[in-house]
């Protein structure tokens, strides 16, 4: 095993992600292996890794194992039973999964490795594939802060970005989280150009207006700068509470004529009709009355 500040390290699954990965590794300099079912996604590699036959030769060649396979079930296959990369691999080496899996399979895996002395860190990654073969995916770690520090040097070759998000299984649930903003954001876009198409209006123009505005207001993260989403509370600053409570009101405002002109054209709006219902508590100045604990919600 490799003991300097460079670790050798073993990619299995060479798909959209993992592919990008090892070629960001290929690029940093690392001992690198790589291992997949196709042969013809380890012959991209013939020139710059080691091609290993099976998860268990490569994980006794490994101090780092990247796993990029794409669920819980093939993520058990490559890791656990006689021809997984655990049975073979040695004590102080470092599994590090960018699948996107279940939190019990994590601790499954945290389990298993650790009766071998191995070490695992959930990373997800956010970015795409453009991001992944550029080496500059977003990550997002969960595990000892010692085994991150150990195994830096690979992460910050295929990534732009590192975070430690807190203990195991903290990376997965943060990547789940950031899921849900990004395909809310575009359940969002999806309803804008559904009221937009039944207004006439161009769709392509509405896309180069949004992209231009978001330049100048922000995303979906504008709103993501409390370390709560419970309501303000009466210590906190009052200019800016005073501003939240004038955003939501312009929200309620502005969501409502679109629900109005939904209705005379026809269009379904439910995102829009949640959103005028929550826009308080997504500004932080009420509570969610969606949530189970309002007494709007009880029988």
């Amino acid at each position: 095993m490799n003991s300097e500040k460079s670790p050798t390290t073993g990619v299995i699954g060479l798909g959209s992600i993992g592919r990008g990965v090892a070629g960001a590794l290929a690029r940093a300099g690392l001992d690198l292996f790589v291992c997949d079912v196709r042969a013809d996604a380890t012959a991209e590699f013939a020139d710059t890794a080691r091609v290993a036959e099976a998860p268990s030769e490569l994980g006794s060649s490994c101090d780092v194992i990247v796993v990029a396979v794409v669920d819980d079930e093939q993520v058990l296959s490559v890791l656990a039973g006689n021809r997984g990369a655990l049975a073979t691999a040695s004590p102080g080496a470092t599994v590090v999964v960018l699948s996107t899996i279940s939190p019990a399979t994590i601790r499954k895996l945290a389990e298993l490795a650790g009766a071998r002395g191995v070490e695992v860190l959930d990373c997800g990654v956010t970015g795409g594939p453009t991001a992944a073969n550029e080496g500059s995916l977003v990550s997002m770690v969960g595990g000892e802060e010692t085994a991150i520090e150990r195994v830096r040097p690979v992460l910050e070759a295929f990534s732009s970005l590192v975070v430690h998000m807190g203990p195991l299984g903290s990376g997965l649930q943060a990547k789940l989280a950031r899921n849900v903003v990004q395909y809310g954001s575009w359940l969002a876009a999806y309803e804008g150009q559904v009221l937009a198409e039944a207004a006439g209006i161009d769709l392509a123009k509405l896309a180069e207006v949004i992209r231009a505005s978001d330049k100048m207001i922000g995303g979906a993260s504008t709103l993501m700068f409390r370390r709560s989403v419970k309501p303000f509370a009466a210590d906190d600053d009052r200019g800016l509470v005073s501003a939240m409570q004038a955003a939501a009101s312009l929200a309620h405002k502005d969501v409502r004529a679109a629900l109005e002109l939904a209705e005379v054209l026809g269009a379904s709006l439910p995102l829009a009709a949640m959103i005028e219902t929550r826009a308080d508590a997504i500004f932080g100045v009420g509570v969610d009355v969606t949530d189970p604990a309002h007494p709007s919600q009880r029988g």
